[in-house]
């Protein structure tokens, strides 16, 4: 058991998640801070509940915000960030807690989403924490910006990109964004709130985001009409061989969700592959679905149907099931986070058995303590952008660019 010193009670230890699922820690931050010892519960009167109460609850911390906003107290209230730039978005010491990202950009590059960089570094640490195109952040894993709502991420009108990940740090936090185009970067404006705390909860883990590809994503066949006929029909896959790595983790942490984008290189529904999570050194798989559409809590193939809620959703869905089809999908585990003590390995089938040849652009989202692997070599500029690739299989080939 551990003394909660805010609220003055004995409680079981819980890990971030808890204490975000619960009403008092998205009105307020006291379940992530040390208060101040001997503290007593106060009465807040028949029938309130705890989450309003929360509202009301005084903390010893200090809200601040770094921000794009012009020095010289005029209008110009961005950065520009020339190619191969780096911009330092905050440099702050801790302890603390980020709890909001805000970001809309205006440029020529009609790439920019895939060409920005988004890292974060914590407590001085030289290998980023972050690594991830500023896009396939916040669920735009296509290049193309549309509207959604989530609980952790969201994109409104218009290009106003927000994620409110908790983000804490016990030393120091620095977040930069690097322009990897060829294109400057007129206008960033950002905003990220945070707030400084004299002591951090011991038993919180650091906020980790990786972005992988494979583009394609080669499938063990071109030779096949669809997914139930022999060849792809008879095909087993018990062991996870061939599958898609969205991140492979060691230390001890959990799994919060991933974003997903698909660009169609074959006809035909891209999604009949099984998510495979592998943790603690499993060799076989700890958890084993039943399809794509039914990690992201969807059915049927969506019913080529693009939707968006808290936790779940595919808000962006364009030519389905056919060459060039485009797909933007995220799923939040904060009803149930992968929780692993050694290690974890997620992985997902590209087509039932591994058959189909797609393109796939994903981002990881965990805490952890560190140290962390260190991550892939984020893949080349123009290896980012998505095209279409002739992999053979249904659906006629694409034309080549300029034809």
């Amino acid at each position: 058991m551990e003394f909660d010193r805010v609220n003055g009670n004995k409680l079981p230890r819980r890990s971030l998640l808890a204490y975000l699922t619960s009403g008092a820690a998205l009105l307020g931050s006291s379940a992530l801070v040390r208060g101040q010892e001997g503290q007593q519960p106060q009465s807040v009167g028949p029938g309130m509940s705890p989450e309003i109460a929360a509202l009301a609850r005084l903390e010893d911390s200090s809200t601040r915000r770094a921000s794009s906003y012009d020095r010289t107290g005029g209008n110009a209230d961005s950065i520009s960030i020339d190619p191969g730039q780096t911009a330092a978005l905050l440099d702050t010491s801790g302890p603390g807690l980020i709890t909001h990202l805000w970001f809309t950009i205006n440029s020529d590059d009609r790439y920019h989403l895939k060409n920005l960089v988004l890292r974060a570094y914590w407590d001085g640490e030289n290998e980023p924490s972050v690594e991830v195109p500023v896009g396939d952040f916040f669920g735009l894993g296509l290049g193309d910006y549309f509207l959604y709502q989530s609980a952790l991420t969201a994109v409104a009108s218009i290009r106003g990109l927000n994620a409110y990940f908790p983000m804490p740090f016990r030393k120091s936090a620095r977040l930069t964004v690097t322009n990897d185009g060829s294109v400057k970067t007129d206008s960033f404006y950002f905003n990220i709130d945070y707030m400084t705390i004299a002591e951090l909860a011991g038993d919180l883990g650091y906020f980790h985001a990786q972005y992988r590809q494979a583009a394609p994503c080669h499938g063990w066949t071109d030779n096949w009409k669809n997914d139930y006929e022999s060849p792809v029909g008879d095909a087993k896959n018990l062991t996870g061989k061939g599958n898609y790595v969205f991140v492979e983790a060691s230390g001890h942490g959990h799994l919060i969700g991933v974003t997903q984008a698909v660009l169609q290189n074959q006809d035909g529904w891209m999604g009949e592959g099984d998510e495979m999570i592998f943790i603690d050194g499993d060799t076989l798989p700890s958890i084993n679905g039943t399809g794509t559409e039914d990690y992201y809590n969807g059915g049927w193939d969506f019913g080529a149907q693009p939707f968006g809620y808290m936790h779940n959703g595919a808000p962006y869905i364009v030519d389905p099931e056919r060459v060039g089809g485009r797909y933007c999908m995220y799923r939040w585990h904060v009803d149930n986070p992968v929780r692993f003590q050694k290690s974890l390995k997620f992985t997902m089938e590209h087509g039932h058995a591994n058959h189909r040849s797609d393109n796939f652009f994903t981002t990881a989202y965990w805490y952890q303590s560190e140290p962390h692997m260190k991550f892939p070599e984020l893949p080349a500029p123009d290896a980012r952008i998505p095209h279409i690739y002739a992999v053979g299989g249904p659906g006629p080939a694409p034309v080549p660019a300029g034809k």
